[in-house]
């Protein structure tokens, strides 16, 4: 079965990246979970792919990614 890719831009605003939303599917509705893949599309740039476990429908997010300053 093939899947349908669409590229849906975000931009992660919490300071933590565990703290965002998960998407939801823009065709059933469906919560995802997981993504089914991830990869660096930059230094800044994170790119995520997602498949819909109800309809199968494929998508791709990218979110950037603010560097964070240690403190010593």
């Amino acid at each position: 079965m093939s899947a349908v890719a669409e590229v849906l831009s975000t931009v992660a605003y919490h300071r933590d990246p565990r703290c965002s939303e998960l998407p939801t599917c823009p065709v059933c509705a469906d919560s995802m979970v997981a993504a089914e893949a991830s990869a660096y599309v930059s230094d800044h740039v994170i790119s995520y792919l997602w498949t819909c476990d109800t309809c199968g429908y494929g998508f791709v997010t990218k979110h950037a990614v603010k560097q964070r300053l240690m403190c010593n």
